[in-house]
């Protein structure tokens, strides 16, 4: 019997949990979210892959699991991410604050390159949009064996003028709350002085687990420059994080890339031939989402386990987790884990 060493981010105890017993959660988790009926997409949504990393955000909690499952299945059904289109958010995107690179980590990870000095717009709305957009992008052409990103963050030229409690709030709140255990690691390079004391301010809104991915790199720092050449091939890092590459950001042909996936996106999130979840099916499914009850006394409620960097692979592929392709411009191939 395999099992799993689970770290709690509250004590530091360890705690073993057999694969048996982690399947067992998940399809505890399943049953009381009734995921057969839902619509196609949050159907797909809830992968085996999916339903553990919410249990792993909630260390292993059905209970608190639920809850959070269903938190986020009504967001989707209100907001449907995976619909967003390069169009809708093309205005947001100019300036290259936020942008997949053309490269991945040394662990096969999705980079997103955010470059806060950059920002164009005074849209919380707006920007949250585009982030969205962001992310459902870099976990569209995640690897097979990865379901992680990696946040690189640019903060050359940033200033007081840049900051916003309110956008680093919903940022947090979409990172944790609706995208659980997608975060691997967020780079935060040359940060000023005077971000230190505002990172103190929104530490409360990040969680443990969150928070303890976060690391500041220097690139006067001997062993921040080992973290970036831990974690990078030097030759495809930008310049701007160390590298080799010297190329900038060119919208036009990072245009073409986001209208290529948004392809990709469409299929990815289509079960053979089976139509498309109606306005009235998402009515349906927030109402029926509604109507779920936790017990207020749950076995999982003693049980805390979680993992920090790795990830429970799900053994259970679902058709969203077999749409694979070579991604245009890019030389990795892509394949959606949700």
């Amino acid at each position: 019997m395999s099992s799993e060493s689970k770290k709690s981010s509250s004590n530091g105890n360890e705690k073993l949990l057999t694969s048996e017993e982690q399947q067992a959660k998940i399809n505890e988790l399943r049953r009381l979210i009734g995921t057969a009926a839902l619509p196609e997409k949050l159907s797909i949504y809830c992968s085996d892959a999916s339903l553990a990393r919410h249990l792993r955000a909630r260390n292993w909690n059905v209970k608190k699991a639920t809850k959070m499952l269903k938190d986020t299945l009504k967001w989707r059904s209100e907001n449907k991410p995976e619909e967003i289109r390069w169009e809708d958010i093309a205005h947001e995107a100019e300036t290259g604050k936020i942008c997949r690179s053309n490269y991945v980590d040394k662990h096969g990870r999705t980079v997103l390159v955010m470059r806060p000095s950059r920002q164009n717009s005074k849209s919380t709305k707006g920007q949250i949009k585009y982030l969205v957009y962001c992310m459902e992008n870099a976990i569209l052409n995640l690897p097979s064996n990865q379901e992680q990103m990696v946040w690189l963050i640019d903060f050359q030229g940033f200033n007081m003028s840049h900051i916003s409690v309110k956008v680093t709030k919903e940022t947090a709140h979409v990172l944790q709350d609706q995208y659980p255990e997608r975060l691997g690691v967020a780079i935060l390079y040359n940060p000023p002085k005077f971000f230190e004391p505002f990172f103190s301010v929104v530490k409360p809104f990040l969680e443990p687990k969150t928070y303890n991915k976060v690391k500041f790199v220097y690139s006067d720092d001997l062993n921040s420059k080992k973290i970036m050449e831990d974690l990078f091939d030097m030759d495809q890092l930008e310049s701007a994080f160390g590298g080799q590459d010297a190329n900038g950001f060119d919208i036009g042909k990072y245009a073409e890339r986001m209208r290529e996936d948004d392809k990709r996106m469409s299929l990815a999130w289509t079960r053979g031939s089976i139509p498309s979840a109606t306005q009235a099916a998402a009515i349906t499914v927030s109402a029926s989402l509604d109507s779920i009850t936790l017990s207020d006394s749950d076995p999982s409620d003693n049980e805390k386990a979680e993992d920090i960097m790795g990830g429970v692979e799900s053994e259970i592929a679902t058709p969203i987790d077999a749409v694979a392709s070579t991604n245009i411009g890019d030389n990795c191939s892509a394949r959606v884990h949700s």
